[in-house]
């Protein structure tokens, strides 16, 4: 049975719907192009692309790159001394959903911002169907947390 997302042995995403292909960074393009979402290559290598206000990055640590991590970098930034708010955010953020898993990063200029990552251990493979799952489920809740993040007050866009 041929995927229904490509036809053509040659093509990233051919081939049987169940099969477990490798992580790469060419599935992960590939699947989001397939969802019309424009991503780019950053100056390390790694794919981003950006969701209303926040840049949400497409990740493969791990020593092979097996790991799928889907990290959003949300716009606001605050000031240091909402910091503690931030941690109580994130920390009820937490406790009721189980992703994106949700932080606060502190800049080199003494910035701080909520970070929301999901990620997934691949090491036996994943279909592009499955990618495509794990994809959406790293973008639409960390457009999730960006929408709740923005109504914090404090908050100031680039």
């Amino acid at each position: 049975m041929a995927s229904p997302i490509a036809d053509g042995a040659d093509r990233p995403q051919a081939g049987y719907p169940g099969a477990l292909r490798p992580l790469t960074g060419e599935l992960i393009a590939t699947v989001l192009a397939g969802r019309g979402y424009a991503i780019e290559t950053d100056p390390a290598g790694d794919l981003v692309g950006r969701w209303a206000d926040s840049l949400i990055w497409f990740l493969r640590p791990g020593a092979a790159g097996e790991l799928l991590q889907v990290r959003t970098v949300l716009a606001p930034t605050f000031a240091i001394e909402y910091v503690p708010a931030l941690h109580a955010f994130c920390n009820a953020w937490n406790h009721d959903r189980l992703w994106p898993k949700a932080f606060v990063h502190v800049e080199d200029d003494g910035r701080a911002r909520v970070c929301g990552e999901v990620i997934t251990d691949l090491e036996h493979g994943v279909t592009p169907h499955q990618l495509d799952r794990l994809l959406h489920c790293g973008i639409s809740t960390g457009c999730e947390l960006a929408a709740e993040v923005a109504r914090l007050p404090g908050g100031v866009l680039p």
